[in-house]
C-alpha cells in the first residue's frame, strides 16, 4: 500500500503537468517561428506575374509645390522606368523608419517612386508626408485594404520593384534598412537590365 500512494502521487503530478508542458512547447515553437527568421524573405505568388488591375483615388489635399498630388493606377507601371510601389501608412512605426531610404531613392531619375497609403486617415497621411518629406511622384490611397489584398500585402510597410512591362520582380517585405538594401538595390538594376532585352 505504502508503493502504491506514491506512484499515485507521482501520476497525478504527471497530469497536472502534461498540459502545462505542452502549452510552453506550443509557446515556444510558435515564439520561434514568429521572430526566428527574416520576414522578408517569404514567399509570393506575385513575383514574375504581372502588376493587377487596380485604380487608387489622390490622397485629397496633398499638394507638392502648389500643385495637386495625382493618385496612380495599373497603367503608370507600364512605361519608361522601373517603378518601386510602397506600401504605407502614417500609423505604422516602421515607415517613420524606412522614410529617409525612400526619400534617397526618390532622388533617382532612372525610377518612379509610388506611394500606396494603406487604411489611413487622409489628415494623418498627410501630416506624415508634412514631417517626413514626400518621396512619392504619386500618392493613392487604399482606405478599405482591398487593392493591397490583391497586391498579395502581408502588412506594411511592404515594396516592390515592378518593371516597366508592369511585371512584379521583387517585394521587400518589412521595411528598408541599411541590411536590406544590399538586396534590394540590386533588384531595381537587375528589373532595368531586363529593360534592354
Amino acid at each position: 500500500m505504502s508503493t502504491q500512494a506514491p506512484v499515485s502521487s507521482l501520476r497525478r503530478r504527471l497530469v497536472v503537468a502534461l498540459p502545462l508542458i505542452l502549452f510552453a512547447g506550443l509557446a515556444a515553437i510558435f515564439l520561434i517561428r514568429l521572430y526566428g527568421g527574416d520576414p522578408s524573405r517569404l514567399p509570393s505568388a506575385l513575383i514574375g506575374k504581372q502588376v493587377p488591375d487596380f485604380k487608387l483615388e489622390p490622397l485629397a489635399e496633398l499638394v507638392d509645390d502648389g500643385t495637386p498630388v495625382k493618385g496612380f493606377s495599373s497603367g503608370i507601371l507600364y512605361g519608361d522606368k522601373v517603378s518601386l510601389v510602397n506600401i504605407w501608412a502614417s500609423w505604422c512605426v516602421p515607415c517613420r523608419a524606412e522614410h529617409p531610404f525612400l526619400m534617397e531613392l526618390a532622388k533617382r531619375s532612372d525610377i518612379q517612386v509610388l506611394g500606396l497609403n494603406y487604411k489611413d486617415k487622409p489628415a494623418n497621411a498627410r501630416r506624415f508626408l508634412g514631417t517626413h518629406g514626400n518621396p512619392y511622384e504619386r500618392v493613392g490611397v487604399d482606405p478599405n485594404g482591398r487593392t493591397s489584398v490583391d497586391w498579395g500585402v502581408y502588412g506594411v510597410p511592404e515594396t516592390f520593384v515592378v518593371d516597366k512591362k508592369g511585371t512584379i520582380r521583387f517585394k521587400q517585405i518589412g521595411p528598408l534598412t541599411q541590411d536590406s538594401l544590399k538586396r534590394f538595390l540590386p533588384q531595381i538594376e537587375a528589373a532595368k537590365v531586363d529593360l534592354v532585352r
